[in-house]
């Protein structure tokens, strides 16, 4: 038992910090100071947005202030409504489900791949009924769901897809970026992703333009921009500051260097863990992977027993992706459907994300190893 090591930590930074980006913030703050200084106007978010929608390979992306709100102003685009049904995963973030169940939305809940952990199309197929209106799979982790599988079911039914992407920024599917997919794509800037605008921001990503002005429409209070401005429909405040776009361009500007850290230190986490006793690794750790979380099971072991032991014995952090929706109070009272999540279920009772980060040293990941190994062995 290693208890004389430090330990590693699960950092609240998920990227990185570096000068470019405290310079690129105080820069602005600097010119707000200066007599006459204002944080308006915003030439950084038509520059941020063009340069995001670039490196996830869309047409558009449009900045707000989450990825919640970005969720949300995709169903209020899409008319959901009281009565209607929104398909989605039971293994993620509730802001997945609550941007439609606020609307009076139905949450029917589909099981996920047992591999990827992402949502499952099979399985969505035997949900889907005359009041379904949208889907919402999570590329999970920095997996990329089935595109091409959702991509068949809308052909099929008309039912429009919104991915939740907030694990994804970098991701890739067959080779190619993901943020063209389906009819829309919500993105997190939140402090442990991959890259971060200063503790919060987000973006829709989508190839539709009608469908990024009302996404756009909808984060400032209805406005459209042109000639002469006019509030064309109800709208809210869901915009990113100067400061924020300003730390978004600089974060854009490395995240291929921080994602291919990342990849590397997850792949020799893989290597370090193969062939542990009791231990599922993740499924592949491959070229396209967005390198969000490393997620490991054990499926013989008590979830909070490990990260405990991991913990006090071993100085090992750790973080829990996620409690299943519907065990929230919040959802307590709505009506839903949790059957035959059975792959959902049992990720969520034994999955643990591991301290793996772009700027994690050998010597850290042999720890991890060690932690893991002898948790699993001292537990069993």
């Amino acid at each position: 038992m290693s208890t004389e090591s430090p330990g590693v930590p699960f950092t609240a930074l998920g990227g990185a910090f570096e000068q470019d980006d405290i310079d690129a913030a105080l820069a602005i703050m600097r010119a707000a100071a200066d007599p006459g200084g204002d944080f308006f106007p915003l030439p950084e978010e038509p520059q941020f947005q063009k340069a995001f929608a670039e490196h996830e390979g869309a047409g558009h992306a449009v900045a707000v202030n989450s990825c919640g709100t970005a969720l949300d102003a995709c169903m209020m685009v899409l008319g959901i409504k009281p009565g209607d049904e929104v398909i989605t995963t039971p293994l993620t973030f509730v802001c997945t489900a609550t941007c439609a169940a606020a609307l009076g939305a139905k949450i029917v809940f589909a099981d996920v791949d047992p591999v990827t952990l992402c949502l499952d199309p099979a399985r969505v197929r035997e949900k889907i009924t005359a009041r379904t209106r949208a889907i919402i799979p999570v590329h999970f982790a920095g997996f990329a769901a089935d595109i091409d599988g959702f991509a068949e079911i809308t052909r099929e039914s008309g039912i429009p897809v919104v991915y939740d992407a907030a694990h994804a920024v970098g991701t890739k599917y067959k080779g190619r970026p993901i943020g063209g997919a389906g009819h829309a794509s919500c993105y997190s800037f939140q402090s442990n992703k991959n890259i971060t605008t200063l503790g919060e921001g987000g973006a829709v990503t989508t190839d539709d333009a009608e469908f990024a002005e009302s996404v756009r429409q909808k984060k400032t209070f209805g406005y459209v921009y042109g000639g002469s401005l006019r509030v064309a429909s109800i709208g809210f405040n869901y915009r990113l500051t100067k400061p924020q776009l300003a730390v978004g361009l600089t974060q854009i500007a490395k995240a291929g260097r921080l994602i291919s850290a990342k990849l590397a230190a997850m792949r020799k986490m893989q290597a370090l863990l193969d062939g542990a006793e009791d231990v599922i690794l993740p499924g592949g750790i491959e070229d396209g992977h967005g390198a969000h979380l490393y997620v490991i099971r054990t499926p013989n072991l008590e979830r909070g027993a490990v990260a405990a032991h991991l913990k006090e014995q071993y100085g090992v952090g750790t973080a829990y992706h996620y409690p299943i929706v519907w065990t929230w109070e919040a959802f307590d009272s709505l009506e839903y459907d949790s059957s035959d999540c059975t792959h959902a279920v049992a990720a969520s009772e034994h999955a643990l994300s591991l301290p793996v980060f772009a700027h994690s040293t050998d010597d850290d990941l042999r720890h991890l190893a060690d932690a893991v190994r002898g948790t699993v062995r001292e537990l069993s």
